[in-house]
């Protein structure tokens, strides 16, 4: 049921080869026989075209003549492929993308500090820059100042201009309406409703997509990790909020005005202890940093109103309890069992066949521990039934981003195959 997996995921995916979702014939219904070729050859890194007519199930005159197209539009190229063992002459002619022929920003919205990574349209990592910040709400204009700053930051390591960059992808924590790019409200915004999308685009003339960063850092999971070859997953963050991330059938789900899944905002306690987003018995208000520093403050009789940050005062709750503090060891405890709780909500409404634990509070072993795990279980009924497998990915801040440049990669993709069509 556990699996402590840290060493599995965006990294480790690298030894596939490609990127993006391995599509089950099922995810490929919606889409297009141009964009399943382009996505199968993506997505296995390098194909010829006859393994492309075996995966795909179509004729070999149908992938000549799709594949000449996204060649005209410089979206594949043709390379030599892998000679098979035992023949001999020429290799066979494979097809791989074009990484040069597109490249995306991805950039991870933080309260200490903003990430982004460079990648060219194969998914591969150009650049890397974080930009620290102070620890503070912040209007609007004082975010595109911070990402002008931080966009410098990287593109100053490579030979590009933001001018050739084709779209920039953006995830920070709240209420994101992604269709429209208007952030409802945010722990790290000062403002609410306003359009983000629309003030990017104004000041740095790039498309911008943006999304909840927890949905982002599913996409990592989906197009880079151990989510590629599944059809359904879901992803639990625990940061400074509480966030979700879901895939069914190979796609990302966000409800159907692009805002569902705020798990965080699930209430565990009725008129219980007050949450960041103003109402009372969240999950978040039980499990976030700022909930457990709340905690911490009473348990190791500090100030509240004293200098100290939230990460030091849980660098020293958690100190304590590993030395066995008895009131310190409660309050990862209780945690714990909330977490079970959510847990145990997501499986009964979702049933997936992994649940991604990640976050950078997921060091805190008190989180998924065996009883946590063991509570999950006994609070859903699966008698007699195997329960999600649950892994823990305790990934940095650049795994976020870099799943925000897939973001960017999906819309650059439907345009650029948009353009091979009306060619």
């Amino acid at each position: 049921m556990y699996d402590d997996n840290e060493n599995l995921g965006v990294e480790s995916s690298q030894t596939v080869g490609g990127c993006g979702p391995l599509l089950t014939q099922a995810g490929q219904e919606a889409r297009s026989l141009r964009q399943q070729v382009f996505e199968h050859v993506r997505g296995a890194g390098r194909a010829t075209r006859a393994e492309v007519t075996r995966a795909l199930s179509i004729s070999p005159g149908s992938v000549t003549a799709l594949t000449a197209d996204l060649i005209a539009a410089n979206m594949l190229r043709e390379v030599e492929g892998p000679m098979r063992d035992g023949n001999r002459g020429r290799p066979p002619v494979a097809l791989e993308v074009v990484p040069e022929g597109r490249r995306v920003i991805g950039i991870k919205v933080s309260d200490e500090r903003h990430s982004a990574v460079l990648t060219d349209f194969a998914g591969n990592m150009l650049a890397d820059a974080t930009l620290p910040i102070p620890s503070a709400t912040k209007s609007p204009n004082e975010l595109l100042d911070e990402m002008d700053a931080l966009i410098g930051l990287l593109l100053a390591q490579t030979p590009y201009e933001l001018s050739d960059i084709n779209a920039v992808g953006i995830g920070l924590s709240g209420i994101v309406e992604h269709q429209t790019g208007t952030v409802i409200w945010s722990p790290l915004m000062s403002e609410r409703e306003f359009n983000l999308k629309a003030l990017f685009e104004a000041r740095f003339g790039v498309p911008v997509l943006i999304d909840n960063d927890a949905n982002v850092l599913t996409l990592a999971e989906l197009w880079f990790g151990v989510g590629r070859a599944m059809s359904d997953f879901a992803v639990v963050t625990i940061e400074h909020g509480v966030g979700m991330g879901l895939v069914l059938n190979n796609r990302l789900f966000r409800g159907s005005r692009g805002i569902g899944l705020e798990l965080g905002h699930t209430k565990v306690q009725l008129d219980g202890a007050l949450c960041r987003c103003g109402q009372r018995g969240c999950l978040e208000a039980y499990l976030a940093d700022y909930a457990l520093a709340r905690e911490a403050s009473t348990a190791l009789g500090r100030n509240t109103r004293n200098l100290q940050s939230p990460h030091q005062l849980l660098e020293s709750l958690y100190g304590r309890a590993k030395s066995g503090n008895f009131a310190a060891r409660s309050i990862f405890q209780r945690a714990g069992r909330y977490l079970s709780v959510g847990l145990a909500n997501v499986i009964q409404l979702f049933d997936p066949e992994l649940i991604i634990l990640s976050g950078e509070r997921m060091r805190y072993e008190y989180l998924y521990a065996d009883e946590v795990l063991t509570e999950m279980q006994s609070l859903t009924l699966t008698e007699g039934r195997s329960l999600a497998r649950i892994e823990i990915h305790a990934w940095g801040d650049l795994v976020w981003a870099r799943g925000a440049t897939a973001l960017a990669l999906i819309a650059v993709t439907e345009a650029a195959l948009g353009e091979a069509r009306a060619g």
